[in-house]
């Protein structure tokens, strides 16, 4: 029998987005990583083609924005990071004053912060999240800076790792914005030897027996995959001197051992494995020659940076 009071939907059934969630955890929180402001771009279409609807890019700042709006500095954060690991470098005394410039420390698309693989309901949370480039992130920064604060210049944009690729990415694809910019210990384009790197990273966290193709149910579960993931970082994040001369005690440590579960082990446990291979993938991928059909020379030359 109809439902007399029954009337005709105006929309269809909700799709997976809107009926159910990514995965819970209490790392990517405002209580671990502090405060965070959030910026909301409807339809973001990424550079290899599909679309994150409603992604939203978390961001924090430092300092107050001046009349003229000239007075902005942008500090993207590193492989593994968020805004929270950038922020020991701003300080009164040091080169980033917040007494003097405006500092907007956005977090990388998947850093588990912003829009990411965790936080992404199906059909494209977890292994379904698309791949996500490097001028992605600047474009989307892009638009928090002139949409949200109507900043037209930058005065210096930089960042270390990861942060100097983001660096590199807004010099060459903003010059007109970025009046200085300093990419530190990273690459305009990624060479061969750190491609091989990411390869072996990502390998280890998909070793996991429990990496189901990347639909676990629980990113705790993917422990093992990522206990060798942080070895290979304690091989490869650190000097010979520092094993040789055990400088690891000066930061407190006891013992090697000590340093590998307290440091290292401390460092990648707590977080989503496929968050992890998002950003790992951009960083491989990173080749700012992309917005000059391949030719690196011609790309650096659009950079009008000191």
């Amino acid at each position: 029998m109809t439902n007399e009071h029954h009337t005709p939907a105006d929309a269809p059934s909700p799709g997976a987005s809107e009926i159910l969630t990514g995965l819970e955890t209490d790392y990517y929180t405002e209580e671990v990583h502090g405060p965070v402001e959030y910026f909301s771009m409807n339809s973001f279409e990424l550079a290899e083609g599909e679309t994150l609807r409603e992604c939203t890019i978390a961001y924090t700042t430092f300092g107050e924005l001046n009349d003229a709006k000239d007075n902005a500095v942008l500090f993207p954060h590193m492989y593994s990071g968020t805004s929270k690991d950038m922020e020991m470098y701003v300080d009164e005394d040091s080169a980033i004053d917040p007494t003097e410039y405006f500092v907007i420390m956005p977090n990388q698309i998947g850093n588990g912060l912003s829009t990411s693989p965790h936080n992404t309901p199906p059909p494209y949370g977890q292994a379904e999240f698309p791949r996500v480039r490097i001028s992605d992130d600047v474009r989307a920064q892009h638009r928090l800076v002139t949409e949200e604060f109507g900043i037209e210049e930058l005065q210096l944009v930089l960042g270390w790792s990861m942060g100097a690729q983001q660096t590199y990415e807004w010099a060459v694809r903003y010059p007109e914005m970025v009046n200085r910019a300093a990419p530190i210990g990273g690459t305009a384009r990624n060479p061969v030897i750190s491609r091989l790197l990411v390869d072996a990273l990502t390998d280890a966290i998909k070793s996991d027996p429990n990496w189901d193709d990347g639909y676990y149910t629980d990113p705790e579960a993917v422990r093992r995959g990522l206990k060798r993931h942080a070895r290979i970082w304690a091989i490869m994040g650190a000097s010979d001197a520092l094993y040789r001369e055990e400088a690891w005690r000066d930061a407190g440590f006891s013992s090697l051992n000590d340093f590998m579960h307290a440091f290292w082990d401390e460092w990648f446990l707590p977080m989503d494995p496929n968050d992890l291979l998002c950003m790992a993938w951009k960083w491989q991928n990173a080749d700012v020659s992309r917005i000059a059909d391949g030719d690196l020379e011609q790309a650096l030359n659009r950079i009008e940076a000191v």
